[in-house]
């Protein structure tokens, strides 16, 4: 009766305080620049030692630039950050990808990409969207600085356990409608506070069909519904992705974990605290009105009116319209855009620039539109040459960034003006997200390519051939 997340939750409790947390052992830990520094501090004021530094991994990305790498950062406070972080594992002794570094780039990116994340793991990291790791059917959420500071020291983690939700997606995706659609969908369906207090597992048929890197795009929107993580048991996809990458586990070992990857799965008869079905042929590709992920809807569809809203959010409803410059009940098809963001920990990966590459081959970017393409990691920009996508977009008018979070939000260089619209395939579409007055438009990488070609927002499905 047990669920997936039971399986790996209970493998990994340490001991579990009478009607308080569990102490919960931690497989992997990532760090990143922005939530790390307190951490080591609080370590060095202690006079302690990472506990089992080969389980931690660091590296930069909120703060580094997409251009110009190889020069100093401008910007004080990112230099300083990055070069603290640095700093702080060469004392500490742990492995750095810094910038430039072959493995750099955004964390949730380079984790799988590397075999770093692997099924049946617990992984932390200061970070919302550490529950893109739960796609390779790992137990993988966010936690604060002083969790982190607790992971280093002990290589555990104090945490309530959370309840437990199925959300299965029945059918078959249409034409045009890709894993971030469907997460936009679910999140609009299930408001951002929809699965708060609970660790979500996607299954279904939709769910299977995707690839390990919607599975990612999947898994990453998780925490916009409130939910603590979301998972996808491990299937001969997982397994066929894991297999050769570096960190990956090699000849018998990586026999013994196949075997174990194998019976992670769900129990036929296990009991979820809430269960929650959507059919695939209902959704289309998305866009968000407002500003939060929940505010999508169908790219055909209007703006709901203020009175289908309950009586206690009109008030923000309608400031949220406001600050996007739309009015209820109209259809932002034919809205004028001014930049297009694909990248970030959401959709910066291989698949993501191989989609956008295929719809604009043989078309021109609108000339007043911004294009910031940036790969999620060093290792994405590589297959992008390898396969000649960046050929494809510089034809179209395109040219790539270097890899980081880049305009996932406003903490470098790549800073949406105020008043512009951006549709961005990230995962916050929160005021200032993109920098102070920027108007978010989240949509996936075929919807930002339309937009990109148009110049305004556009049905995908229209252009494709």
């Amino acid at each position: 009766m047990n669920t997936l997340f039971d399986k790996i939750w209970d493998a990994h409790v340490v001991s579990t305080v009478e009607d308080g947390p569990t102490q919960l052992y931690i497989d992997r830990l990532f760090c990143h620049e922005v939530t790390s520094p307190q951490a080591f501090s609080g370590m060095r004021d202690r006079g302690l030692k990472c506990f089992r530094p080969e389980k931690i991994f660091c590296m930069p990305d909120h703060n580094i630039p997409t251009l110009n790498q190889d020069k100093p950062i401008e910007d004080p406070v990112s230099r300083t950050q990055v070069d603290e972080l640095k700093k702080n594992a060469t004392d500490f002794g742990l492995a750095y990808f810094g910038m430039g570094h072959k493995k750099n780039g955004i964390i949730h990116v380079v984790g799988p990409e590397n075999g770093l994340t692997l099924p049946g793991m617990t992984i932390v990291c200061g970070d919302s969207h550490t529950s893109t790791h739960g796609a390779m059917g790992a137990i993988a959420f966010g936690i604060g600085t002083s969790e982190v500071e607790m992971v280093m020291a002990s290589q555990c983690v104090l945490q309530s356990r959370p309840m437990t939700m199925r959300i299965t997606v029945d059918g078959k995706l249409s034409k045009g409608v890709t894993a971030k659609d469907m997460a936009l969908y679910i999140i609009s369906k299930m408001t951002t506070g929809g699965a708060t207090g609970y660790f979500v597992e996607y299954a279904g048929e939709a769910v299977r069909d995707l690839t390990m890197e919607g599975r990612l795009t999947l898994c990453n929107l998780s925490i916009e519904m409130g939910a603590r993580g979301g998972m996808i048991a491990p299937d001969e996809k997982t397994i066929e992705y894991i297999k050769g990458r570096e960190y990956a586990p090699k000849g018998e070992a990586w026999d013994a974990a196949v075997a174990y990857w194998n019976t992670l799965k769900s129990d036929a008869d296990a009991v979820f605290d809430k269960e929650i079905t959507f059919k695939a042929e209902d959704i289309e590709p998305m866009v968000t009105y407002g500003t939060n992920p929940g505010m999508g809807m169908g790219i055909t569809s209007s703006i709901p009116a203020v009175e289908s809203v309950p009586e206690a959010g009109r008030i923000s409803y309608a400031k949220s319209l406001e600050y996007m410059g739309f009015n209820a009940g109209e259809s932002i098809l034919g809205k004028k855009i001014d930049y297009v963001f694909l990248g970030s920990c959401t959709n910066g990966r291989i698949e993501d620039f191989r989609a956008f590459a295929a719809f604009v081959q043989g078309k021109k970017k609108a000339a007043d539109v911004v294009a910031w393409l940036v790969p999620g990691s060093w290792g994405v920009d590589q297959q992008i040459r390898e396969e000649g996508l960046d050929k494809i977009l510089a034809e179209a008018g395109f040219e790539l960034r270097q890899p980081g979070c880049s305009a996932c939000l406003a903490m470098n260089e790549d800073k949406v003006p105020a008043g512009k619209y951006a549709v961005s395939t990230s995962n916050r579409n929160f005021e200032g997200r993109q920098g102070p007055g920027a108007r978010t438009i989240l949509a996936s990488p075929l919807v930002a390519a339309a937009a990109a070609i148009t110049g305004e927002i556009t049905d995908p499905r229209v252009l494709m051939a």
